[in-house]
């Protein structure tokens, strides 16, 4: 009996994708043209930079060289701040898929790799600037406000995060290791890789094409689901029932755009922009929104997590959290920023060219932050 239950959802859904053909065709659609053009800007290039820095050793250089941040900020390895620096760069799933390795790797613990699961999961700077600031919204300078309410939220998930399952392992680790130890560890982890270059760079090429394959069904699949949930005024009943148990306080359109929202973020993105006017309660809920994700990212994430002993719930009350501190990060750059001041040499639109260009300048500046702070807290420590 259990079984044939656990089959209804996928047989009613397939029987609504054959009896709505055009509505999965428009679904998909708008799906696939969101992939390619902020998907695979965003991501491919760092998916296949990535995994030439974990085989070339990169990352464990890192982990000598910003283990005196990350250790008492986090209570990760240094090797995490690669993840974090990739997450702010190209956006989900990349840090559910780092994550993911180092944990396969052995170089997080469980906890360790909960911990920076629970914070790695953040919009690709393309997707924030361009899709909604300048393609939704048409101001492309709130994609600032937009894009520091989600970094600075998820930075403040990952301090919280630091007093996840704490041990004594945790508390007691090495700090300030020297230069001459990271060169050590990268040199060691060469030697453990020796792939020749060619390899390497097939194998990185590989097996970033088949993740980023695996993203773009995610959110055609998730793209498709939502229109058919609307087609089937699914959704408008789950907006009706939300309106009658506030009271009445949000109107039927509101609640359903809410509603959108927590299902998937492109589509709740548009609904917010068309439902509510006042352009503070808009940015508030589009943060809201991109800091929970939606089921797609969620599902991303899920898929490659499970091939570890990572439990999922922290991610969940990750998501949360960066919703929420996101939200009153916002209102308050609002309330303090004059936004006319940033209107300074952002594009009006952002295309492939334009998402990688920001994505990269974000992962040069956010890695170069890191060291920086590393090394004073260095200085600041031996004074």
């Amino acid at each position: 009996m259990t079984s044939i239950i656990r089959i209804l959802p996928f047989l009613f859904l397939a029987l609504s994708m054959f009896y709505y053909p055009q509505e999965v065709v428009n679904s998909a659609s708008n799906g696939l043209q969101l992939w390619w053009e902020y998907v695979i800007p965003a991501l491919l290039p760092f998916f296949i930079l990535s995994e030439l820095l974990l085989a070339s050793g990169f990352v464990h250089f890192l982990g000598v060289m910003l283990e005196p941040l990350m250790r008492p900020l986090f209570r990760l390895p240094g090797q995490a701040s690669f993840v974090v620096a990739m997450s702010f760069t190209s956006g989900i799933p990349i840090g559910a898929i780092l994550t993911s390795k180092l944990r396969n790797q052995k170089i997080l613990t469980q906890e360790e790799g909960e911990r920076l699961l629970a914070f790695t999961c953040n919009p690709s700077p393309g997707f924030m600037f361009g899709a909604v600031a300048s393609g939704m919204l048409g101001r492309p300078e709130l994609g600032i406000v937009i894009a520091g309410s989600i970094y600075l939220a998820n930075l403040l998930v990952g301090i919280v995060f630091r007093f996840y399952r704490v041990s004594e392992t945790n508390r007691n680790s090495s700090l300030f290791p020297s230069p001459k130890i990271a060169l050590r560890e990268l040199q060691k982890a060469q030697r453990a890789d020796s792939r020749p270059f060619g390899k390497l760079l097939g194998d990185a090429v590989k097996q970033s094409i088949n993740n980023i394959l695996m993203v773009g069904g995610f959110l055609v699949f998730f793209s498709v689901f939502v229109g058919l949930l609307e087609k089937l005024k699914i959704t408008y009943a789950l907006g009706y029932l939300s309106q009658k148990f506030t009271g009445g306080f949000l109107s039927f359109q509101e609640v359903s755009a809410l509603v959108t929202g927590f299902l998937e973020t492109t589509l709740g993105c548009e609904s917010v922009i068309s439902s509510f006017t006042t352009l503070d309660l808009q940015i508030a809920i589009l943060v809201g929104i991109l800091g929970w994700g939606g089921l797609s990212v969620f599902a991303q994430v899920a898929s490659f997590s499970s091939t570890t002993d990572l439990k999922f719930a922290p991610f969940v009350y990750g998501r949360i959290l960066q919703s929420l501190f996101a939200v009153i990060l916002s209102q308050l750059f609002l309330s303090f920023i004059e936004i006319p001041v940033f209107q300074i040499h952002l594009p009006a639109e952002f295309g492939f060219w334009e998402s990688w260009q920001l994505s990269s300048w974000i992962f040069c500046f956010t890695m170069s932050i890191l060291l920086i702070l590393s090394l004073s807290m260095k200085v600041i420590k031996r004074r």
